[in-house]
């Protein structure tokens, strides 16, 4: 008997800017990332086509529900909804509408994400995540999108992974819109946090059956260094107080999940007086996990010269992070965990069979899927599992070169093909989890 509930949310995950292409038709305007120089992406490569999803997406929840798909996880570009200030796009909306209704006459339970770091060039000429001007403006946006989709929709996450596109896009540079405002952190995160709370409350505001509302946090954990009592301590603490864990788990957690401010690195701070508009009523903390947390590093440094052990971005496989992180975030913040994103790149290429005979990734989700079995059977309330990707996609400023998907795109003619992966996955589905 399987120890997983019954309901588990089995699944996998997109976003828009990743998948959908049709960049400039039926009246969708462009995002930062449509209008990134090409210099800034490898190969030159632009998310204008991408997987062609937009007019694809029937084919695409033909193959979810081919592979078993209890879920999907997808993004709304604001860019299609919205491509001016004050007005609604009629046919952005029609699109995600009859995505949901395609889903659900399949048996596939959609979860929307309303941001996933497409931001719309209209919006960040007007200052983008450095101006308050964006608060109200996301408020409307999630107001639009949950008027139309909340009658169908039950779960919705009102941004992904805010750690990211604020940290790689406003100060390292490496994402859209490449930026260097390291001592803006503090006010783009305080915007940022405002803004997630002003969409919360939109939802439950306007939302047309009872919801469950969370955030997909880039998330991640320390591994104890051996099974002492003291080791499991010093994991726990450095998940929150140590590099990624202060920057990455508290910084944002503490602030959103608990209402209580973050000091870090004598720079940086969250304002006391801002927490009881920052502190949300959610219902699920969402965690997208890749790789453990390494000492005196930002998480992409691999930590052993083993490829067997490293994704083609050099991304450290390790399944134990998954549980620790699931553990330790449920134990600090008291809130359900939902696997909003888990997943490896590969170099994935079709054999001469006409297969993608992906065996690494195949242990890669049974490694990081002990894990998820492990915080279940030890009562921790686990919601689902989303796997990233569904598809192979546009992976941001890498292009294309990362497979990260179940299936594979041939970008040239869009033809889909299911990788070995994916069957292994139905066949995990189709036993709710026993097959593990």
């Amino acid at each position: 008997m399987s120890v997983f509930p019954k309901d588990f949310l089995w699944g996998a995950a997109t976003a828009s800017a990743q998948v959908e292409g049709g960049w400039n038709v039926d009246g969708r305007s462009p995002s930062i990332w449509d209008v990134a120089p090409a210099s800034k992406i490898k190969n030159s490569d632009n998310c204008h086509d991408a997987c062609d999803h937009y007019h694809r997406y029937k084919e695409d929840v033909a193959l979810m529900k081919e592979m078993g798909l209890k879920s999907y996880r997808f993004s709304i570009s604001w860019s299609r909804v919205i491509p001016e200030e004050g007005r609604v796009n009629p046919a952005g909306l029609r699109f995600y509408s009859n995505l949901v209704d395609e889903l659900i006459a399949n048996g596939i339970e959609p979860m929307v994400t309303i941001f996933h770091w497409d931001t719309p060039v209209w919006v960040y000429e007007k200052g983008g995540w450095l101006s308050e001007k964006i608060i109200p403006l996301f408020a409307e946006y999630t107001r639009v999108v949950v008027e139309a989709l909340s009658d169908r929709v039950k779960y919705w996450m009102p941004m992904n992974e805010p750690q990211c596109f604020i940290m790689n896009g406003y100060m390292q540079g490496a994402h859209a819109p490449f930026q260097h405002k390291y001592l803006s952190m503090s006010k783009l995160t305080r915007i940022c946090m405002l803004t997630h709370a002003e969409s919360v409350k939109t939802i439950r505001k306007y939302a047309k059956q009872q919801v469950k509302i969370g955030i997909a946090m880039a998330a991640g954990a320390y591994i104890p260094k051996d099974d002492s009592k003291e080791a499991l301590e010093e994991a726990r603490r450095k998940t929150f107080y140590d590099g990624l864990g202060t920057m990455g788990n508290r910084w944002w957690g503490d602030p959103i999940f608990k209402g209580k401010p973050v000091t870090a690195y004598g720079v940086y701070r969250t304002r006391k007086k801002d927490m009881p508009k920052i502190q949300c009523d959610l219902d699920f903390i969402g965690v997208n996990v890749y790789q453990p947390f390494q000492e005196g590093s930002w998480g992409n440094k691999p930590a052993s010269g083993n490829p067997d052990r490293l994704t083609s971005m050099g991304w450290v496989i390790d399944g134990r992070v998954l549980y620790y992180t699931i553990k330790f975030m449920h134990e600090r913040y008291g809130l359900p965990v939902l696997v909003t994103e888990n997943g490896m790149a590969d170099n994935d290429v079709i054999s001469s069979d006409g297969r993608v005979h992906d065996k690494k990734r195949i242990n890669f989700i049974y490694e990081y899927l002990a894990g998820v079995k492990q915080a279940v059977s030890e009562g921790i309330p686990v919601m689902g599992y989303q796997y990233w990707s569904m598809l192979d996609n546009f992976e941001w400023a890498e292009g294309y070169e990362p497979r990260f998907g179940l299936v594979h795109v041939d970008y040239q003619t869009q033809k889909r093909t299911f990788k070995d992966s994916a069957y292994e996955y139905r066949k995990i589905i189709e036993t709710n989890g026993e097959y593990l």
